[in-house]
């Protein structure tokens, strides 16, 4: 008897301890090599090899995931550092320092603006060699940072020497030169004006390695987030050293000291109130906390209700003082949205309508927006703590989005298997969902999503799931994007319409959303799927776009249209001479027309849905006989008309 062929089953069950153990990538891969050598049959050596490159790919997003936990915990004990720095000396040595180990870069440097010079100078650098470069001076405009501090806006440069939107200068370029710099990342230090209502920039903050790298957005995001805790610490020292020199020039007028040690305890008193709330929200973060923690903290320390919205204006949550919740009043998107815009300009809270908005910002993009329901003002110190709560917000949802899209991602894949093959293993990809936090065996509606911006569409519905009530998964497959969600209760169509209506405002353009369900299983949901399709397909044929629907909403049309091309012009060549002659007569023929077909060739039926007599039914309907010819009204001609009509009707034709 010939031996049993070698089972694949020992070297998949081994892909998952390798996993378990963060075993290298080439330990992974050399399982496929072991399947081959043991002689595993081809159609399981196929299995081993899909389910080895699987493998690889979770293990790289399992890596980035601990890699970007490990830089958003090292931000935090940043945010701890600089908050218990009182020198500022020892705060721009933190900051730098930091800097350079957050994004692993060669040397990190910091610049501030000499204010009686005029120009800009190097204050504090970490892992800087070159005594010429420690002692550079730059003019407003001049080189990467003086673009950073004249826009106050973050620029990157793979190569600096070679790239030419900075103005180089003899100056700068013998500095880099000598440092031996070449990719160059700067991002603005901003306060807001007090006055001017725009930001200010207090300085530039650099990272910089002595080889080509091309920075990356989360890179650039992770600096600015860090660039916005400095400015606060440089920002709360100066203060302190005000106070302290306050306290010595007051110390000699002693008719006057006893007020100004109130004033000075007052001032004092606020700087810690804020530096204490600051603690207490980067607190709550490390613990775990959600956004409405977050809101439900700030409400009860500035005793106001208070709200947090997404960038399309959804409500993410809604807190009162007490803990309690309340139906905050409506506004409207484009005015919460030009607000948040306005407050990000400006780098501080505005007051509009009796409200006070923040924006919530990662770097340049807005995240959210808080808004407290105050009419009344806000003295400096409550207003630098509920800008300072802006900016532990930002933190939280930069580290949710991260956790959410290293998720997704995964996820993504797996709907991606399913809608890609169905057949192959439908208990295989039921386990991986299960695995995952999705149960394929329950209820799901799917809905398929296009737009003309599709490079902007995936995170759109990403952030999408990831911020509001709708609990799901996104993944981009055959130039769409699919959204597998638990519906919430609400039919396909209206899940397709809200978000149609919501990816609009992500993407800043027409999103088109087809809907269907619900459906469960592998089978199921590959076939909804492609029924979504055809009727986004159909919504498109009709002239639809930036709309949500569902099959069941366009009726056996979207069976028909999943494939046609050009309704305008069929409706057009069937119906063509009762729309001009309604158009010139002021008739109504296209009406009638509509009506006989629909009280089944009944005239008197038609003629109460007309609300005419009787007589004038068959004078129109004649006139439709000579229009059209004598054959109108035999059944495949009859049919041709009633598609037609229905199509004129769905299409946005309007009867006269």
């Amino acid at each position: 008897m010939s031996e049993p062929s070698p089972s694949a089953a020992p070297l998949l069950a081994g892909l998952l301890d390798l996993l378990a153990d963060d075993a290298p990538a080439e330990a992974l891969g050399a399982v496929t090599s072991q399947a081959r050598a043991a002689g595993v049959p081809a159609a399981e050596l196929a299995e081993v090899e899909r389910a080895a490159a699987t493998a690889l790919r979770i293990r790289g997003a399992l890596r980035q995931h601990r890699r970007r936990e490990l830089q958003l915990a090292a931000l935090f004990d940043t945010a701890g550092d600089l908050a218990a720095s009182r020198d500022l000396d020892d705060v721009l040595k933190a900051i730098v320092r930091r800097a350079r180990m957050l994004l692993g870069t060669d040397t990190a440097y910091l610049t501030l603006p000499d204010e009686e010079a005029g120009d800009t100078y190097m204050r504090v650098t970490d892992g800087s060699v070159s005594v010429v470069f420690q002692r550079l001076r730059l003019e407003l405009g001049e080189g990467l940072g003086g673009l950073v501090a004249q826009t106050a806006s973050p620029y990157a440069t793979p190569d600096y020497r070679t790239d030419e939107r900075f103005r180089h200068t003899r100056n700068i370029n013998a500095g880099v030169l000598d440092e031996g710099l070449v990719a160059i990342l700067g991002v603005p230090l901003l306060l807001g004006s007090s006055r001017g209502g725009t930001g200010k920039v207090i300085g530039v903050l650099f990272a910089a390695d002595r080889a080509a790298r091309v920075f990356s957005p989360d890179e650039v995001a992770l600096l600015c987030s860090l660039a916005a805790h400095a400015a606060i610490a440089i920002d709360t020292a100066r203060a302190l050293d005000d106070t302290r020199t306050a306290l010595a020039e007051l110390a000699g007028a002693n008719a006057e000291l006893a007020e100004a040690n109130a004033a000075v305890r007052a001032h004092s008193a606020a700087m810690q109130r804020a530096e204490e709330a600051h603690d207490r929200l980067t607190d709550l973060v490390l613990r775990g906390g959600d956004v409405k923690d977050v809101a439900l903290s700030v409400a009860g320390l500035l005793d106001s209700p208070l709200t947090i919205h997404d960038p399309g204006g959804r409500l993410l949550a809604a807190v009162r003082p007490d803990g309690t919740g309340f139906a905050a009043d409506s506004m409207d998107a484009g005015w919460l949205a030009g607000t948040a815009e306005e407050s990000r300009h400006g780098a501080r809270a505005v007051h509009r309508d009796r409200r006070w908005i923040c924006a919530v910002l990662a770097g340049h993009e807005l995240l959210a927006s808080l808004v407290l329901h105050r009419p009344g003002r806000l003295d400096d110190s409550d207003r630098r703590l509920y800008e300072r709560a802006a900016v532990v917000t930002g933190l939280l949802l930069l580290l949710r989005r991260t956790v959410a899209e290293t998720e997704n991602r995964i996820r993504g894949e797996l709907i991606s298997d399913l809608l890609s093959d169905p057949e192959r293993d439908p208990a295989g990809l039921a386990e991986r969902g299960r695995r995952l936090g999705i149960d394929l065996d329950r209820p799901h509606v799917l809905l398929v999503a296009e737009a003309a911006a599709r490079e902007k569409l995936g995170g759109a519905a990403m952030r999408y799931l990831f911020g509001g009530d709708i609990h799901g998964v996104s993944a981009e497959h055959a130039g769409t994007v699919v959204l597998l969600t638990d519906g919430g209760g609400t039919s396909p169509g209206d899940a397709a319409r809200a978000a149609a209506t919501q990816l609009g405002h992500l993407v800043q353009a027409p999103v088109t959303v087809a809907g269907t369900g619900p459906a469960r299983g592998a089978r199921e949901l590959a076939a909804a799927y492609a029924e979504a399709a055809r009727c986004l397909r159909a919504m498109r044929v009709l002239g639809r776009e930036g709309e949500g629907a569902c099959v069941d909403e366009l009726g056996f049309l979207g069976v028909v249209l999943g494939n046609a091309k050009d309704v305008d012009g069929f409706v057009t060549a069937v119906l063509g001479p009762l729309l001009r002659y309604d158009e010139r007569r002021g008739t109504q023929l296209v009406r009638t027309l509509r009506a006989y077909f629909g009280a089944g060739g009944s005239l008197i039926r038609a003629k109460d849905e007309l609300h005419v007599h009787v007589n004038t039914v068959v004078q129109r309907l004649d006139r439709i006989q000579v229009l059209l010819g004598r054959d109108w009204n035999e059944p495949d001609r009859a049919l041709e008309l009633q598609l037609a009509l229905r199509l004129h009707l769905l299409s946005g034709g309007r009867d006269r």
